[in-house]
């Protein structure tokens, strides 16, 4: 089983006598390459393990991968209308109406009318629901995060969720390039 605490860069750095060249150089050493490469397996691996954690937790509550996802983004804010949902998500309008559907008939979701605009329906997250179904399954998943968090100083938290911020603005402008170019993805 792979270590619940992996070595952090100062460690291996550490055992192996060698330090990194700062990012961006030119001629950059190939432990620097090999670094680069292994972390960016580890996104990799990280990023099937999420896709697999989200499937286990959506059939664990009965619900589809889309509808949990679409939880989550809810989760983020408490509510939406169903068309910021649907552009967040990059699902059609029609998609996202069968998606709220399904959110509804869990009791995860309740639509409202928009008491300013008739026209917009805002999607309210049921949080005691949520939290009943939705927390005892990966709230498992958490506790290890905040354990492994635990194990790293301020500064490094601060440069990993900084990390983390970067991450996820390049996701969502790659997602982005990607719906443009592909519509109805």
């Amino acid at each position: 089983m792979p270590d619940a605490h992996p070595p952090r860069a100062e460690d291996t750095r550490r055992r192996t006598g060698r330090a990194s060249s700062p990012p961006g150089r030119a001629g950059t050493t190939g432990s620097r390459l090999d670094l680069q490469n292994a972390f960016l397996e580890a996104l990799r691996r990280t990023a099937s393990l999420m896709q697999l954690m989200g499937q286990a937790t959506a059939d664990h509550i009965g619900i589809n991968t889309t509808a949990l996802n679409c939880l989550n983004i809810l989760s983020f804010t408490g509510s939406m209308t169903a068309g910021q949902l649907a552009q967040a998500t990059g699902l059609t309008t029609a998609s996202i109406t069968g998606v709220i559907d399904r959110l509804e008939q869990a009791g995860y979701a309740h639509r409202e009318r928009d008491p300013h605009d008739r026209r917009r329906v805002v999607i309210h997250l049921s949080p005691d629901v949520a939290t009943r179904d939705v927390a005892p399954v990966i709230a498992p998943v958490f506790a290890a995060w905040q354990e492994i968090a635990a194990s790293y100083t301020d500064e490094e938290l601060e440069l990993i969720a900084g990390f983390q911020r970067r991450a996820e603005t390049a996701m969502r402008h790659q997602l982005t390039l990607m719906r443009h170019l592909h519509p109805g993805t």
